[in-house]
């Protein structure tokens, strides 16, 4: 089934994308929601039209998007958690954590556009910050034990 996004879907697409789901989640989930619409021949041709209505606006969402970005790019950032006597996190870091920190240093970035593997143990790791669907930037993140 093949749908319209109204806006943007984790591990989906962008907002404006045309998708292909399977039939239940669209119908259950996307379209209930107002996430997305299907994509039939007058929806595509609003679209389209809206898109070149808009393309000056997108282009300055996308400068400001690399702006962003190219302010996060030298950032580095070290968390300290709480852990055990063999290394191991009592519970996890994640994307919340990780703006957190950003907020801290002046970058207030949401953290749903923040990717991160689980974390549950001290050491190196990336996370992904994704500004836009062309825009992202790694932030490397060191997890160190917190001081008592």
């Amino acid at each position: 089934m093949e749908i319209i996004l109204k806006e943007d879907v984790v591990n989906l697409g962008y907002k404006n994308d045309i998708v292909t789901v399977k039939a239940g989640y669209g119908r259950n989930y996307l379209i209930p929601t107002g996430k997305a619409v299907i994509a039939s021949p007058a929806a595509k041709k609003v679209l389209a039209e809206d898109l070149k209505q808009r393309a000056h606006k997108l282009e300055k969402i996308k400068k400001d998007a690399e702006a962003i970005a190219e302010s996060l790019k030298d950032v580095s950032l070290k968390i300290a958690t709480k852990v055990s006597a063999t290394g191991v996190i009592y519970g996890s870091v994640g994307n919340i954590q990780i703006a957190e920190e950003l907020a801290k240093l002046g970058h207030n970035i949401d953290r749903k556009i923040i990717v991160v593997k689980d974390v549950k143990e001290v050491g190196q790791y990336t996370a992904v910050v994704k500004l836009h669907k062309e825009v992202s930037v790694e932030i490397p993140f060191e997890v160190v034990a917190e001081e008592a």
